[in-house]
């Protein structure tokens, strides 16, 4: 059962189960995962969940511009703010999420776009304006981390007001619009947090001293 059940959707049309669009190109989304949440850390470590969540989204090939702890419907969960390469032409897609974890399942919204036509306006035009020392930065979660998409202040919440209509403004502005319409199925809140400790399995009477790794 979806967790997630209701949200203001005005402005998107369902194209399928699950999937809205917009006339601006958003594509929004629902998701349920009956598993334990691949968070890389609690989310009362922040340091370790940003740092953990930046080499993953590394490994994917794709560079994450910003994670927040806060809450859904009052229940803890993170947003994300990444960015990949589109496979077939120049450009990138933007995506905004937040996902809402429990002990053994997780909840999540999703909301991307592509950018279309002219790519690249908004990182030319700041890196103009501010030259390339200022422009380029370490990834602020994890400095030593080689990233596969450089990390920039064009993708920082600031310039959205001047690029209203660019993909990640367009993302982070409708996210944030729709998070705190979000509500979670009572059910679902009250299953145990995310992280929650669980008893160490009682050992077999003839073990050994040897035990594998978890």
């Amino acid at each position: 059962m979806m967790p997630i059940t209701r949200l203001d959707l005005t402005g998107f049309s369902e194209r399928e189960p699950g999937v809205w669009t917009d006339e601006q190109g958003l594509v929004l989304s629902l998701h349920h995962f009956d598993l334990v949440p691949d968070l890389p850390a609690p989310l009362d470590q922040p340091e370790r969940l940003r740092r953990g969540l930046t080499e993953l989204t590394a490994e994917a090939g794709a560079g994450l511009i910003e994670v927040v702890v806060g809450e859904i419907d009052s229940v803890p969960a993170v947003q994300q703010f990444a960015k990949v390469r589109l496979p077939d032409r120049p450009g990138q897609v933007f995506l905004g999420s937040w996902t809402v974890p429990r002990d053994r399942s997780s909840a999540v919204l999703k909301i991307q776009a592509a950018e279309s036509g002219m790519t690249g306006l908004r990182e030319a035009v700041v890196l103009d304006r501010i030259g390339p020392a200022d422009y380029f930065k370490p990834h602020p979660y994890a400095p030593d981390l080689e990233v596969p998409m450089p990390y920039h202040v064009a993708d920082h919440e600031e310039w959205d007001e001047q690029f209203p209509t660019h993909p990640l403004s367009l993302v982070r502005t409708t996210l944030r619009r729709i998070a705190p319409t979000v509500v979670l199925d009572d059910g679902f809140k009250t299953l145990p947090p995310f992280g929650t400790p669980r008893p160490e399995p009682e050992a077999p009477a003839r073990r050994g001293w040897f035990r594998r790794g978890r």
